[in-house]
């Protein structure tokens, strides 16, 4: 059954990177990530909201007579686990920063949490009976190909067949979108990386995954939900905007939802 009981962080490997990795590495990201980032009222807490609505609604329907196990990669400070809470038989969170993983924990997240490596070999899933859900939110846009071809690697070990359950895994930055209007003036930066369809869709055909169906959360940028005049309406526009067929074509924030083929 679902432990509804944060478990203290699972040491599954001893190196770090030292690159992305490091971004997160101390408890002030950690805190900022969950309580600034994701402030109630925010551009990322209004997407998480339809995400979270969505979610739910994917697993009700894929998994109708028995609950999944989640494994959450790269699961931060465990809000995608909170997203599902009630609806998977266990849950596993794993993440490079211990310091994510504990605010994870302090913000009542009820899985086991594991601290991985960036490097070296493929982590392994933790063991597990019964179908699986595989999520990594936030994770892709902003790492280098190493990182992506690993995390991929990680999701096909946990689910090795068509049958064994579904992969869930955002692109937060959508090249044909409204956001790569800015591109220019924030290239180089950091965190202004951006991702087409076509490498997520090829990044997970080389994992052996197939893309069941894309999801649109968010055709506007944030910019549009921080001034005042325009806060409410943009807010309602989006939304209303990410329901409509084709939406995910030119979405900012788009979620992928795959299988293995076969």
């Amino acid at each position: 059954m679902n432990d509804r009981t944060a478990i203290p962080v699972q040491p599954l490997s001893e190196t770090v990177d030292e690159n992305y990795a490091n971004a997160f590495q101390n408890a002030g990201a950690a805190d900022k990530y969950a309580h600034v980032t994701y402030a109630p009222g925010s551009y990322a807490w209004h997407i998480n909201r339809r995400q979270r609505a969505y979610l739910r609604g994917l697993i009700r329907r894929s998994f109708p007579d028995v609950r999944p196990t989640l494994h959450d990669f790269a699961c931060g400070t465990g809000r995608a686990i909170r997203n599902v809470d009630g609806l998977v038989w266990a849950a596993h969170g794993y993440d490079t920063s211990p310091e994510m993983l504990a605010k994870a924990a302090e913000l009542g997240t009820a899985a086991r949490l594991h601290t991985v490596a960036t490097g070296g070999p493929v982590p392994e899933p933790a063991a597990t009976a019964g179908p699986a859900l595989v999520t990594m939110f936030r994770l892709l846009l902003n790492v280098d190909d190493d990182v992506r071809e690993r995390a991929l690697a990680f999701a096909a070990k946990a689910l090795p067949s068509a049958e064994t359950g579904l992969l869930v895994v955002e692109n937060h930055g959508h090249r044909r979108s409204l956001r790569h209007l800015r591109s220019g003036r924030h290239a180089g930066r950091r965190w202004f990386a951006e991702l087409s369809h076509a490498q997520v869709t090829g990044l997970l055909r080389r994992h052996g995954f197939e893309v069941l169906a894309r999801r649109a959360f968010s055709m506007l940028t944030p910019g549009w939900y921080e001034r005042p005049l325009l806060r409410r309406p943009a807010r309602a526009a989006d939304g209303l905007a990410c329901r409509l067929p084709g939406s995910a074509a030119w979405a900012v924030n788009v979620v992928y939802v795959a299988r293995r083929a076969g």
